[in-house]
């Protein structure tokens, strides 16, 4: 058991920081190292291209001859896009990478569980942690802006989809499992007057004694519910108007430096907040976020109001999709119509990618049908109530364009952007310096 929950862990670590190379505080072995590629004033280190290598191979992917030239080329063509947004002034500001990098490792520890767990795994803080990630992240992101410099406004047509589709050999078309369309509406339990007007006293009450000299930070890490900075005092990096919630932003906007706000209640409960400082349309709090918990009688009444919703729509006076978008109260879902999404955005998803619970359901359903509300358990441990709609069911199949006109439309566009980027690589390593170490010469990468 604790085997799978670290492995567990790691992954979830992993694939959280969006397949970033494995960093110098992974577990895996010490390579010695040297620069293996500079472009302009940035380098590429052996190190890099190994643990770039090792994250390759842990995904899956299969050893092929020439893998490591290929993400050698990847690693060269990331510092080209960053030395060329150096020249062309596409900034990313360091307040972006910052709140970027705390809002990843506050979605990070609320999976998790705690960031002692992560702590303990990696044997490093994790403000050491953010700090060992902090370029990484940048580079990942003025990388992903000179992307979508290059590729702005990149489309693809109906017929470059099927010139894309009738290039694929016979022999090489996937085959694809079984598919389900399955769209979903979360109805989260609100708590009544009586438990918000609990939590309201117990913050008026801890803003009296901060105000008598009692320490802020104390009775954050004491008794505030976010996970991500309770721990840090309730410090918050910097942001800028419209990335928090609009009465948190409202209030730290119009207090004085140094000044503690009166109770604030947003959609994720109530704040206490300490303006430290303002520039500009950016500023920095710290705060205690404690959440009003829902009582039985919430409880019960979240699941009458979704039936009473799943009626309407079996009634036809709303669709389950606008019911969706308008009602839901899961983000993930609510502005796709409900539905479940593939990694490509589309709401046919391979029955191995659903929650286990959502398959055994649908798997005693008709297509068509929606069940009764279902009480369920949420990824941070709170219960809701959600209704099913079972839309559609795929059989296993080789790639079509009528049954996967949206998968092959998604690879055409991949194709045609690596097409362009590709082009623009060719251009654009002549205006900077490049240099590969000899033992890397067989990659050919300055070749034309």
């Amino acid at each position: 058991m604790k085997q799978s929950k670290t492995v567990y862990l790691k992954y979830i670590v992993n694939s959280f920081l969006l397949f970033l190379p494995l960093m110098s505080w992974s577990q895996d072995p010490v390579v010695i190292d040297k620069i293996i590629a500079k472009v302009d004033n940035y380098i590429v280190m052996k190190s890099d291209l190994e643990k770039a290598y090792i994250d390759f191979l842990s995904r899956g992917e299969f050893r092929r001859p020439n893998a490591k030239c290929q993400i050698l080329e990847q690693l060269v063509v990331n510092k080209m896009m960053v030395a060329k947004a150096e020249i062309d002034s596409v900034i990313v500001e360091d307040a972006e990478v910052q709140s970027n990098l705390t809002n990843r490792m506050e979605y990070m520890i609320s999976q998790i569980g705690s960031r002692e767990e992560i702590e303990k795994y990696y044997k490093k803080s994790i403000d050491q942690i953010e700090a060992e990630l902090f370029d990484d992240i940048k580079e990942q992101m003025t990388v992903q802006r000179m992307q979508q410099e290059i590729t702005a406004d990149l489309e693809v047509t109906p017929s470059e989809v099927k010139k894309f589709f009738k290039k694929i050999p016979t022999d090489s078309l996937p085959f694809f499992s079984t598919e389900v369309s399955v769209a979903q509406i979360v109805v989260d339990p609100k708590p009544g007057k009586a438990q918000k007007d609990e939590v309201k006293n117990l913050m008026y009450e801890l803003r009296g004694r901060i105000l008598k000299g009692e320490s802020f930070a104390s009775l954050a890490r004491q008794y505030s519910e976010d996970p991500g900075s309770a721990a840090r005092g309730g410090e918050l990096p910097f942001y800028k108007r419209g990335e928090l919630a609009p009465e948190f932003e409202a209030t730290a906007m119009t207090m004085k430096e140094g000044e503690l706000s009166m109770p604030v209640e947003t959609q994720f409960g109530f704040h206490l907040i300490e303006l430290q400082q303002k520039l500009g349309n950016k500023f920095k709090t710290r705060h205690i976020l404690i959440s009003p918990k829902p009582s039985n009688k919430d409880y019960i009444a979240a699941e009458k109001y979704l039936d009473s919703l799943r009626t309407t729509i079996i009634n036809d006076s709303i669709t389950f999709r606008e019911a969706a978008k308008e009602y839901s109260d899961d983000q993930m879902t609510s502005q796709s119509g409900g539905f479940f999404t593939d990694q490509n955005q589309g709401t046919r998803v391979s029955v191995e990618e659903l929650d286990p619970t959502i398959f055994f359901t649908i798997d005693t359903m008709q297509i068509g049908n929606i069940t009764k509300p279902i009480e369920f358990q949420k990824a941070d441990g709170s219960r809701a109530y959600r209704i099913l709609y079972y839309k559609d069911k795929v059989p296993p199949h080789e790639a079509n364009l009528k049954d996967d006109y949206q998968k092959i439309a998604m690879a055409a566009k991949n194709d045609k952007q690596n097409r362009i980027l590709s082009e623009w690589f060719d251009d654009a390593r002549d205006k900077v310096y490049i240099e590969i170490d000899p033992e890397y010469d067989h990659c050919n990468l300055l070749e034309d």
